[in-house]
């Protein structure tokens, strides 16, 4: 049992973590501000070479750079989980020729599952897809669909009589329509999240995505490793409330003495500690065996421990916490969509209690 990286992963982490303070950081708060994806950051990220190193070394090294990417930017690290865990793991695992360029970010893909009335519930989904000559129509509608806007291909679940099935949709392609989610999200501002509309979108027999009927079980999969980005993007959050609540408990001062002498705060430190240490086992375990339930397990206590980090982060901040000069407001906000984000903590819980019952005998 070895709890270390090992030289390898600890080089790489420390690359990531370079490349974020550079690139990403400087600018997460105005992004955030401002509600504006910004295609140049991911662009000069993906220029260092370092996601496509972590796509090289497998899911140890994507929880590492997932991890160091939430620390800074929970939007940057949603872009990249949809890009390379959902959308090119639905393409690799089909062996799409579109899957070189997905990996190194020629194209921007999104992961068009999630609908008004099929959630959590993916088999209740409504857009549906009609065989024609040579192809298929589909009509229907998806929502909160991350990269969504500047998406240049979109994977499209629609129902069929042979079941759900996945197909890849130029997103220039007529009878597509991308809005806007209304209103404004609470977190992850700076993401890109887009309704999509499609009235008799056509599209080819070549652009199935795997078998017709295969695309429920394409769907599950590919939401194993959005989970994982999930998971460790939380531990990213955690860290950096952590990070904060320590620089502020120093230097700020009551009562003629450091707030971090005071047992309450020293508490409230000492549970986020053991919390966090306890959330990047979990997401570390779950990278190894990329099995289901230890990402469910993953997925359901990194997001939890996230969002009391960031509410006791808040908290210790006092008034400060509460404005957006200091991040920890931000991390409580990206935390708390990272609840529901791949699979609600109500559907982990439901996936780890049927994982231990098992199946009935009848």
């Amino acid at each position: 049992m070895n709890f270390e990286l090992g030289p390898e992963l600890e080089r790489f982490q420390a690359r990531v973590r370079e490349a974020v303070a550079e690139l990403v950081a400087p600018q997460a708060r105005a992004a955030d501000e401002e509600g504006g994806f910004r295609r140049e950051v991911v662009e000069a990220l993906a220029a260092t070479g370092l996601p496509a190193w972590a796509l090289d070394h497998g899911p140890p090294a994507l929880s590492i750079f997932y991890e160091e990417l939430g620390r800074a930017d929970s939007s940057v690290r949603g872009f990249f989980t949809v890009q390379l865990g959902l959308v090119l793991n639905c393409l690799a695992a089909s062996g799409s020729p579109r899957a070189q360029a997905v990996a190194q970010m020629r194209e921007i893909g999104c992961y068009a599952l999630t609908e008004p009335e099929a959630g959590s519930d993916v088999r209740s989904m409504r857009t549906h897809a009609e065989p024609v000559d040579g192809g298929w129509v589909i009509n229907g509608e998806k929502h909160w669909i991350t990269n969504g806007g500047v998406a240049d291909l979109a994977l499209v679940f629609a129902g069929t009589e042979q079941g759900i099935t996945c197909f890849v949709v130029g997103t220039d392609a007529p009878g597509l329509e991308r809005r806007p989610m209304p209103g404004r999200e609470l977190g992850h501002r700076a993401s890109d999240h887009v309704q999509m509309i499609f009235r008799n979108l056509r599209v080819a027999d070549t652009d199935v995505l795997g078998e017709v009927g295969g695309g429920y079980r394409l769907a599950m999969g590919a939401l194993q490793h959005g989970r994982l980005g999930v998971a460790s993007g939380a531990v990213g959050i955690h860290q950096a409330c952590l990070d904060a609540c320590l620089d502020f408990a120093r230097s700020r001062r009551q009562f003629g003495q450091r707030i971090g002498d005071f047992q309450m705060i020293q508490a409230a430190l000492a549970d986020m500690k053991a919390e966090l240490d306890a959330s990047r086992l979990l997401a570390r375990r779950a990278a190894c065996t990329m099995d289901a339930q230890d990402l469910a397990v993953a997925k359901l206590y990194c997001c939890d421990a996230a969002v009391r980090a960031a509410d006791q982060a808040i908290l210790i901040h006092g008034a400060r916490g509460y404005s957006s000069e200091y991040p920890v407001e931000r991390y409580w906000r990206d935390a708390k969509g990272m609840q529901i984000y791949e699979g609600t903590a109500h559907i982990q819980r439901l996936i780890i209690a049927r994982s231990l019952v098992g199946k009935p005998d009848s």
